[in-house]
């Protein structure tokens, strides 16, 4: 059975091209390439990826106007309906914008961009995205971002820890990320935002493949391949 995705492209984007190699190379049907000015989205998607960049600069906040975009209406839509959406870095920081996610993205600690690979912990081994991870897991991500410090109040951190909605943390200090968060889920369990990169960790030539675990167990879980 075909594994029918899409990447999807702001002007900004830089991981696009990362995202989308990692999805055929894993599900081995390459994903299309739906632009941020389109309206709809292809028929019949099993997930949608937001990948990492600096969408329009990341001018007024992070993501705030790649959220407003004409293709995420339908991202949301698609969504809300159950379709999974993994965003990555600049794409995660679009699901806290537009409202897909809680909290939001705000400047790093120590106000320096970081990029280098981080140890992370999996916190919630359950989800669709973290399946192929034993809980507590400890695994090696890349991550390159600038505004990575996951902040929201302390009611929205108890719910997110409360229903197991906390995928990721970090198990070193990177941003200043409350408590330690590197990636979250929606209530429904189908939307991941997380700042490290995935894709970046896929197979050898990268320098590790812990990040493979996360498209293997999407493909399988969504068409069992």
């Amino acid at each position: 059975m075909s594994f029918r995705s899409a990447v999807i492209t702001f002007p900004g984007s830089n991981c696009d091209r990362d995202m989308a190699d990692a999805l055929e190379k894993v599900s081995g049907n390459a994903p299309f390439r739906v632009w941020h000015g389109d309206a709809e989205l292809p028929s019949g998607l099993d997930f949608i990826a937001l990948p990492g960049g600096f969408s329009y600069g990341d001018y007024l906040r992070s993501g705030a106007m790649a959220a407003r975009s004409p293709i995420m209406q339908a991202v949301i839509a698609a969504a809300n309906a159950g379709v999974p959406v993994l965003g990555v870095c600049n794409g995660f920081q679009v699901l806290t914008e537009s409202g897909l996610l809680p909290g939001a993205l705000m400047r790093n600690a120590g106000i320096r961009f970081v990029c280098r690979e981080v140890a992370l912990t999996v916190a919630n081994s359950q989800s669709l995205f973290t399946g192929g991870y034993s809980q507590g897991q400890r695994i090696v991500i890349p991550v390159a971002h600038h505004d990575g410090n996951y902040f929201a109040d302390d009611a929205t951190l108890d719910r997110l820890e409360g229903g197991g909605r906390v995928a990721f943390r970090y198990a070193e200090q990177v941003n200043g990320s409350a408590r330690d968060i590197a990636g979250i889920l929606n209530e429904a369990g189908n939307v991941l935002g997380m700042m490290p990169h995935p894709e970046r960790m896929i197979e050898a030539a990268h320098g590790g493949m812990d990040g493979r675990a996360l498209f293997e167990r999407v493909v399988k879980g969504l068409v069992g391949a």
